[in-house]
């Protein structure tokens, strides 16, 4: 079994709005937390930030750990590679400290979107976006 360690984080403003990327690598688009995977002998925390700059244009400071998730996900439904995935996705609480909405280029995103809180559900997306929001007590 492969294992893949992510980062991803769950950004809230004053608005009530939560920020999403848009992620494109699946059969059909779907929304999800700005993040992505480690590279090896990174930090988690840094693994994070550059993810979510990248996917996004912003910088962000991290706040504690809402927790971490576990899937399994079976070999006839990886999009590549061969045998059964475990993903271990560590979810921070984040806030910016800067930048600007960008979208990541020849990456797994396409776009980002500030989605009211109240939207959410309504969106295409994937598991994570409501595993994460449930940590953070926002569903």
């Amino acid at each position: 079994m492969d294992l893949r360690v992510a980062a991803y984080a769950v950004i809230v403003d004053d608005q009530d709005r939560l920020l999403l990327s848009r992620w494109i690598e699946g059969s059909k688009p779907a929304w999800t937390l700005p993040g992505g995977g480690m590279d090896p002998g990174e930090h988690p925390e840094h693994t994070c930030r550059r993810e979510v700059r990248e996917e996004t244009g912003y910088e962000v400071a991290l706040g504690g750990v809402l927790g971490v998730d576990s899937a399994v996900i079976p070999a006839r439904k990886r999009l590549s590679g061969v045998g059964d995935l475990q993903a271990l996705r560590i979810i921070y609480r984040a806030t910016i400290t800067g930048g600007s909405l960008a979208y990541e280029i020849d990456g797994s995103t396409d776009m980002a979107e500030w989605i009211p809180l109240s939207r959410v559900r309504s969106i295409e997306r994937v598991s994570l976006v409501d595993t994460a929001l449930r940590m953070a007590g926002l569903l």
